[in-house]
């Protein structure tokens, strides 16, 4: 479940970061962290997953800054110290494009790759689709939120879901490369799901399966962070 936190709460990270609040066009202020690397190569915009707020999900950055990029991380409406809540997917995609097009006017797009985890993947997806960074990494996405909850609850008519943040569609408009990281006994996420986007993908795509990984806990995976490694040295 998201976790709300007091306006006046204090971050406690064991690295450089820097707190920083953005205003949507409905007056809601929106609160994001950056954490900063040592001779950074550029940024990740990272929208994570579901559960929890900047509290926890600040943990992972250092992954990523140690490897000489700088991490964004955003809260959600109704996430963490963010104002509001969600009412739509459009407001979402709204939210992510604005924060998305503040930070830009400081990263070159070249310097920037979206990374999303778990339901933060149709986002980074859709996000992806609609601007040019560099690079588009996904750990444990789905095919759509539709197909997701045929595949656990197939009663329940689609037409009920009122996100279809439909990933299959979005990364058909995704012009850069595109790697997909998914462990093959993700009990939330079924791995399958990957399966049907690979077969959407263009030949500069990857998907890289983790053995016996969960949903979560990807980012500890030691496989994961040997080709993590290695695409971030590359790029």
């Amino acid at each position: 479940m998201p976790q709300k936190l007091n306006s006046t709460h204090q971050f406690s990270f064991w690295q450089d970061f820097k707190e920083m609040n953005f205003k949507m066009k409905d007056g809601v202020l929106l609160n994001g962290v950056l954490f900063k690397a040592v001779n950074s190569k550029g940024l990740i915009f990272y929208l994570h997953g579901n559960a929890g707020s900047l509290e926890n999900w600040g943990e992972v950055a250092k992954t990523y800054t140690s490897l000489h990029y700088d991490v964004f991380m955003l809260d959600y409406r109704g996430y963490g110290k963010s104002e509001g809540s969600i009412f739509s997917e459009e407001q979402l995609f709204q939210d992510n494009q604005a924060v998305y097009d503040e930070l830009k006017k400081t990263y070159s797009e070249n310097k920037i790759i979206v990374l999303g985890y778990s339901i933060g993947t149709g986002m980074a997806t859709k996000i992806a689709s609609t601007n040019h960074p560099k690079l588009l990494i996904l750990q444990a996405p789905y095919f759509s939120l539709t197909d997701l909850m045929e595949h656990y609850y197939p009663i329940i008519p689609p037409f009920i879901l009122q996100y279809k943040l439909a990933t299959n569609l979005y990364i058909k408009d995704c012009k850069m490369p595109i790697v997909v990281f998914h462990g093959d006994e993700d009990e939330i996420i079924y791995y399958g799901s990957s399966l049907k986007l690979k077969a959407l993908f263009k030949p500069q795509d990857t998907l890289i399966t983790l053995p016996k990984q969960h949903h979560n806990g990807i980012t500890d995976n030691e496989n994961y962070r040997v080709y993590i490694q290695k695409i971030l040295m590359e790029n």
